[in-house]
Parts: C-alpha cells; structure tokens; sequence
C-alpha cells in the first residue's frame, strides 16, 4: 500500500487556513484521493477535549510551559489516533496547523525554547513532520481587518492576543520556513482564495 502524504498549513491569525482546507480538500478529492482535513488544537476526540481548555478562556488562563504541554498532548493524540493512520493506508491528511504553530506561538511568542518544543514533539508524536509545509504570509494590517471580520462575534484566546504578539509571531514563522526550505513553500495569502488554492496546489503537482 502506498503511504499517504501529510500537508500543513500555517501562518499567523486570519490568513485563510481554514478556507484552503476546505478548498484543497475538495480539488485532491476530485483527483481520486481519499483525503482526511483536520485541524489542531483537534482532530481526534481527545484533542477537542484539550482544544476546549486551550482556546477559551482569558489570555492568561495558561502560561507559556502549561500551554506548551497542552498542544503537545492534544497533538499526541491527533497523531496516534487520526494522522498517522490515515497516511499509513494511503491517504492525504491536510492539517490547519501542526508543530510549526507551537515553534511559532510558545516559542516565538511565548518564549519557550526550539529545543524543548522539539523534545516534546519527539516524545508525545515520535516526531511526525509533515512531507510539505505551506506558509500563508498576509501583511499585518490586512490580517487584521480579516480578523475584524472573523472575530465579530468574540475572538478566542489566540485571536485576542496583542499586536505585539502577532508580530513576534510573524518573525518566527519566516524564521522556521527559511530554516527548512526542502520543506516549506511561501503562499502570498492577500491574493483571492481561488488563487491560493491554485498555487498550492501546483506545489503539489509532482506528488498528484
């Protein structure tokens, strides 16, 4: 049987992860493909249980090594019980954020080390990384008015966070992509979906 492929996507609040999911499910699904779009904080049952504790509350319900051990046992969970079976029988996972997300929000932005996320991750998830990593980057200012729009209703603990943070955030995603380049790919987020959806997509060609 062949092994399926994991993709991810991340970037800062109110790029479009959610939509792309949507989409790029759908266009590898009209391609034949058995394909599993999740999310994290999620993705299994345990890790919705977790994603509650994680995403209410008031910014500083958690500080930033709590928080840290938090994802990594939702992601733990995630990865034993829906990733990585879904690849082993030759499906396609496509995941709004994965380990990156941690690297960038309890590390850039809440000032826990690379290394001690890593170790978290080689021990909860085996060290699971996605075959390929797609950075949505959008300028500050749209992302905000993006999350205007989104957060209407009351923003989440991620979604509150300052600007501050976001920027921080910002700097330590470019960081991580340019670190591993064989891996990640760079999507200008600020085009129309549709646009998006198409760009990334002929990232994966070679693979389709």
């Amino acid at each position: 049987m062949t092994r399926g492929r994991f993709i991810t996507l991340e970037g800062g609040e109110g790029v479009g992860k959610s939509t792309q999911v949507r989409a790029l499910t759908a266009m590898l699904e009209t391609r034949g493909l058995e394909v599993v779009p999740t999310r994290e904080p999620g993705g299994s049952a345990g890790a919705e249980a977790i994603r509650a504790l994680l995403m209410e509350g008031s910014d500083d319900r958690w500080d930033a090594r709590s928080e840290a051990l938090l994802f990594a046992a939702a992601r733990a969970d995630h990865v034993a019980r829906t990733i990585r079976p879904a690849i082993e029988r030759g499906a396609w996972v496509i995941c709004d954020r994965f380990i990156d997300s941690s690297r960038a929000y309890q590390g850039g932005g809440g000032g826990i080390t690379d290394d001690d996320l890593l170790a978290l991750h080689r021990f909860g998830s085996q060290g699971l990384l996605p075959d390929r990593t797609f950075l949505l980057a959008l300028a500050a200012d749209e992302a905000a008015t993006r999350l205007a729009v989104r957060d209407a209703g009351g923003a989440d603990r991620m979604g509150s966070k300052p600007a501050d943070y976001q920027a921080r955030l910002a700097a330590r995603f470019a960081e991580i992509a340019a670190a591993e380049p064989e891996r990640w790919r760079l999507i200008d987020a600020g085009k129309p979906a549709e646009a998006v959806t198409a760009a990334i997509i002929a990232e994966l060609e070679s693979w389709l």
